[in-house]
């Protein structure tokens, strides 16, 4: 089974969904993540704000890091060798990696809607 590592650059969530916007790609990639964990897959994320070591641990990413900066990250790592530097695996790199469909790792509808109501605090007294 393959294993991929993923390092984040500093930030304060993989979700993509925190701070003033939310950044697509960011929330492709945790969905993508999301579902390959829950297939059993080998995936791992660290954050270089939360898990510092794991960054100095690993000689490919330090080396890595020495030599091109923060700008190298994220660096992903598929059985401890390179795979990206710099960005994140597309969905298609992702299915390549892992060998399963495309289709697999695509955001899908809610197999049931949510009925929301909107109520205007002036409504509730």
């Amino acid at each position: 089974m393959k294993k991929v590592e993923i390092y984040d650059p500093a930030m304060c969530c993989s979700t993509g969904v925190c701070g003033p916007s939310v950044d697509p790609e960011l929330t492709k990639v945790a969905s993508a993540i999301y579902t390959l964990e829950n297939k059993g897959l080998s995936i791992k994320r660290y954050n270089l704000a939360n898990d510092p070591a794991a960054f100095a641990e690993n000689d490919t990413v330090n080396k890595l890091l020495h030599e091109q900066g923060t700008e190298a990250l994220p660096v992903v790592l598929v059985d401890g060798k390179v795979f990206k530097v710099g960005g994140y695996p597309t969905i298609k790199e992702f299915a390549e990696v892992y060998q399963i469909e495309e289709k697999e790792l695509e955001a899908q509808e809610p197999k049931k809607k949510l009925n929301v109501i909107h109520m205007n605090t002036k409504d509730v007294e």
